[in-house]
């Protein structure tokens, strides 16, 4: 059974970073693209950032200059640091990757239980 697990969430001031993890587990063929996504409260889920298994990254406009994807297919881990964080980035973030669960299987999506971020101003 897959999961997706994030961790680093919290309450950081305007201004401040913060860095989320993403760890895939199970059985794992292969992972494709993995990325982040949030919600805000009364707001659509909305793309942060992705990052393919070959390392191209896509941002939001919103965050672009101020986040960073990475991965390490090594650890089945994406992460995403977050700097310059302002009260709008408050949000439920959410892991997200295209992945084989084992073989034979196909290319299936997933997603982890989210981690709160509030930044305060």
């Amino acid at each position: 059974q897959v999961q997706l697990v994030e961790s680093g969430g919290g309450l950081v001031q305007a201004g401040g970073s913060l860095r989320l993890s993403c760890a895939a587990s199970g059985t794992i063929r292969s992972i494709g693209v993995m990325g982040w996504y949030r919600q805000a409260p009364g707001k659509q889920r909305e793309l942060v950032a992705t990052i393919s298994s070959g390392g191209s990254t896509n941002y939001a406009d919103s965050v672009k200059g101020r986040f960073t994807i990475s991965r390490d297919n090594a650890k089945n881990t994406v992460y995403v640091q977050m700097n310059s964080l302002k009260p709008e980035d408050t949000a439920v973030y959410y892991c997200n990757a295209y992945l084989r669960a084992g073989w034979g299987t196909p290319l299936r999506e997933y997603w982890g239980q989210g981690t709160p971020v509030t930044v305060s101003s």
